[in-house]
């Protein structure tokens, strides 16, 4: 029987000879680590003080942020629970061989295959690219990060990967490079050949940037957006661009006051980009903000505004926004709350509405500390994930109405996976997959799959263009398909494999849904494609 007191975590020890700084961790048959979310930034108390900092080299802020990603907190083993509809597999062991501790999520490349990043592990231990098949094993690994002498292809990959319209892939690595500050990686489509795009403070003062801990995504221009955790004119972190053939332009740097330490953003239908950052703003608590891709920035929320103490409407938003099909955006915050647990909110012109505090729940079952933002599945409903729950286990899946009804769908227990960090994403046919930082056979963390018993679906890469703009349709079984509509306008298409048909914006289609026919029945897209 597992004893639920403190004094059961309680044990003591001598410090080693031979031993080194570092991270201590304690392996037992009922005890794994697994790690709390980094923060990246000045969280508590700032009050925006980030000016007298300028004596610290920004090597050093660098590896300060890096150490707090490396804080580790110990759990208790809980066994799995989901609810009788939910089919929880995991479908990969980390054993740090082909990777460890994987801190983001999957997407679904055009080839049917998912790709994702460990944050280390692989040949040098510094991280890896890796795809895997969505029927479960066959992983293949990538890229070793820090082949090259020096570091200079960079290390530590901690955000998901994103597919360009050009069919490569894109990544951040938050440190190493030419000059230390981490870089912008390209995997190319046929080759799985990896390039550094960009290297990060190649400008004095890194007033480029330094340190991207989030993803990119491709605007409806075409070029790539975003950001960096510090660095910039102030310190605080920027937002930039970066077109396809690698010119990088830094459009925005905060100042504290806007914000700092920002994460992955996420073009709305307005045409603008939205983020949160983790700190910074008028209490110091992390910001929600709106950037056109020209760089004018808005302000649009400063979190810990309703109560200093308590932070009841949320602090320290950790993950991206996501738009759903009412129009409104949504997304999480790791701390506050009623409970102190963190919150989903919701956020439209001028007002932010507190959807939901964890730990509401008895022992804290609904769970804690939402490192990511949401994903809306085609139920109209928002998923996510917490990195603890009951007791500090493992961490959950959760799905959230619209309006704020929680139904905890899976709390893992460790030999399943433990503590996501990342949302799942919702495959071509139906399921969730995603990842987990720790549990598993090898305690490195594992890949899994989610069945819920929703239908396939098909995606559009990308998510908006106009007439005449090529498109990408990611599906699961498209051979044979006999029509491509974009909301009802027919579009002439060609089918290039059984995950893939190309097509353009046909002349007259309007905002709506993209379906596809097939022998099987018709397919829609998971959300609406933007006619611009």
């Amino acid at each position: 029987m597992i004893e639920n007191s403190l004094t059961a975590l309680m044990r003591t020890t001598t410090v080693p000879t031979g031993a080194t700084t570092g991270t201590v961790q304690v392996v037992t048959p009922d005890r794994v680590p697994i790690q709390q979310c980094a923060v990246s930034g000045e969280v508590k108390g700032a009050r925006n003080t980030r000016k007298e900092t300028k004596t610290m080299t920004s090597k050093t802020n660098r590896h300060t942020r890096l150490a707090r990603m490396a804080s580790a907190i110990f759990v208790l083993t809980a066994a799995a629970t989901s609810l009788p509809a939910q089919t929880l597999t995991k479908i990969v062991n980390f054993d740090g061989g082909d990777g460890y501790r994987p801190n983001a999520g999957l997407i679904q490349g055009t080839d049917g295959n998912l790709y994702g990043t460990t944050t280390s592990g692989g040949t040098n231990n510094y991280g890896t690219v890796f795809k895997i098949r969505t029927g479960g094993a066959a992983l293949t690994t990538l890229h070793n990060f820090c082949s090259l002498s020096g570091c200079t292809d960079g290390y530590y990959p901690y955000a998901a990967l994103v597919q360009a319209t050009n069919g490569n892939l894109y990544g951040t690595t938050n440190s190493g490079g030419t000059n230390g500050g981490g870089t912008i990686f390209m995997i190319a489509a046929h080759s799985d050949r990896m390039t550094t795009v960009y290297n990060f403070c190649s400008q004095t003062g890194c007033a480029d940037g330094e340190v991207p801990t989030a993803g990119l995504i491709q605007a409806a221009n075409g070029d790539l957006y975003g950001t960096t955790s510090s660095g910039g004119a102030d310190g605080d972190g920027t937002v930039f661009q970066l077109s396809l053939s690698g010119a990088l332009t830094t459009i925005a740097s905060f100042d504290g006051t806007d914000g700092a330490s920002p994460n992955e953003l996420v073009q709305a239908s307005d045409g603008y980009l939205y983020g949160t950052t983790s700190s910074g703003g008028a209490f110091g608590y992390g910001t929600v903000f709106k950037i056109s891709t020209g760089g004018a920035l808005t302000l649009l929320y400063s979190f810990c505004s309703q109560e200093t103490k308590a932070c009841l409407d949320g602090s320290a938003p950790n993950g991206p926004l996501v738009e759903a099909s009412d129009g409104d955006l949504y997304g999480t915050t790791l701390h506050g709350g009623a409970h102190g647990g963190g919150t989903i909110f919701r956020i439209t012109p001028g007002t932010l509405t507190t959807l939901y505090s964890f730990c509401s729940q008895t022992g804290c079952t609904d769970g804690k500390w939402p490192c990511a933002g949401l994903i809306q599945a085609t139920d109209g409903n928002l998923y996510g994930t917490t990195n603890s729950g009951e007791d500090y286990t493992y961490g959950t899946i959760f799905k959230i109405t619209p309006d704020g009804t929680l139904t905890t769908l899976v709390t893992f227990g460790g030999t399943d996976g433990g503590g996501p960090l990342a949302a799942p994403v919702q495959d071509t046919n139906g399921d969730f997959y995603g990842t987990t930082w720790g549990g598993g056979s090898g305690f490195s963390g594992t890949v899994f799959n989610l069945s819920v018993g929703l239908g396939p679906l098909v995606k559009t890469l990308p998510l908006a263009g106009k007439a005449a703009t090529p498109v990408g349709i990611l599906g699961t079984d498209l051979t044979g398909a006999t029509s491509v509509t974009f909301n009802g306008v027919a579009a002439v298409f060609s089918v290039e494999s059984p995950t893939l048909i190309t097509t353009t914006v046909p002349a007259g289609a309007t905002t709506g849904t993209v379906q596809v026919v097939t022998p099987t029945g018709t397919l829609s897209s998971n959300v609406p494609f933007q006619v611009k």
